[in-house]
């Protein structure tokens, strides 16, 4: 099996429950099987201060050794647009009704694909992937070698209980 994280977002509406639908739909995509989720975590917008918190979570997936990155990501944005994803070109950090990010998957690194590129790579600036990401993965390092918790240790952010302010 492979292992893939997946960070799931949503300020829109009732986003706790996007955030359940969500983790729902990718249980049920063939392949790919839930194995933990973190908690929720309600987040500081980043990019445009002027909207609702968000309401984050990561996934950890196990996915079938047949399936690559682009068929999770593709089926990912196939789930978001069926939950209500509508994506607007010229507010990429706008409001968001459901957000699903492919932020890992196994040791596969990719640049110069405009489609995916992996690690995410805006992961290790935002402490609303990685807070919840250590969460069920306290010791993972990106394919590089990199640990994880020391991408979280350069950041300046606070967390109260379960809110992240970046």
């Amino acid at each position: 099996m492979i292992q893939a994280f997946v960070c799931l977002g949503s300020n829109m509406g009732d986003a706790k429950a996007h955030l359940a639908r969500a983790r729902e739909a990718i249980a049920a995509l063939p392949g790919v099987r839930l194995a933990a989720a973190s908690s929720l975590y309600r987040t500081e917008p980043q990019g445009r201060k002027d909207q609702p918190w968000f309401f984050n979570q990561v996934l950890r997936l196990e996915c079938e050794e047949s399936m690559n990155a682009v068929q999770l990501l593709d089926a990912l944005l196939e789930k978001e647009a069926h939950l209500g994803r509508v994506r607007d070109a010229s507010d990429h950090f706008g409001p968001r009704v459901i957000d699903m990010d492919l932020i890992l998957f196994g040791g596969e690194v990719r640049h110069g694909d405009e489609h995916l590129i992996l690690p995410h790579p805006r992961m290790a600036e935002r402490a609303f992937v990685l807070v919840p990401l250590l969460e069920i993965a306290p010791d993972l390092a990106l394919p590089d070698g990199t640990e994880v918790k020391s991408l979280l240790e350069k950041l300046h952010y606070r967390l109260e209980g379960s809110s992240i302010f970046q």
